[in-house]
């Protein structure tokens, strides 16, 4: 394969399938990981998964895309909301990163409204569940081509 992608998943993002179903459902991270990776293999990207609880490993992780893979699928959970650290990150790698969510950030609460990845992406992704992380590894296919 000539194409290469990171997905980056960031803290409580290891709970799905239990966590708050009713707003992520039933589906587990091992889901979303089989589900891109046999996408993946369908359209010719090979792709390395990564998941962390802890903000700098993510933003060890984004900086050791660089030189390595054509693109960086980022669900920074929480860390949206927060991180300067990985939008520097973002910015310092210049790797096209896009912003995935499975929730509609947008119909929740009011502080989930404001990425600090936004900025910094190429685009964004929400509210379409784990089907997300498949939309965005077809737009960075397009945009790493």
């Amino acid at each position: 394969m000539s194409k290469s992608v990171i997905i980056i998943n960031g803290p409580n993002l290891n709970l799905l399938g239990t966590r708050e179903p009713e707003i992520y459902g039933a589906v587990t991270l091992k889901d979303i990981e089989a589900g891109t990776r046999a996408h993946g293999e369908k359209i010719g990207i090979e792709i390395d998964f990564f998941q962390s609880n802890n903000e700098g490993e993510l933003v060890d992780a984004i900086q050791g895309a660089a030189g390595k893979h054509g693109g960086i699928i980022l669900n920074a959970a929480a860390y949206t909301h927060t991180s300067v650290a990985l939008q520097d990150a973002i910015k310092a790698t210049g790797v096209p990163t896009i912003e995935v969510h499975l929730s509609n950030v947008f119909s929740r609460e009011e502080f989930r409204h404001h990425s600090y990845i936004s900025p910094v992406a190429a685009g964004v992704i929400c509210g379409f569940g784990a089907k997300g992380y498949v939309l965005a590894l077809d737009a960075l296919a397009d945009l790493i081509d």
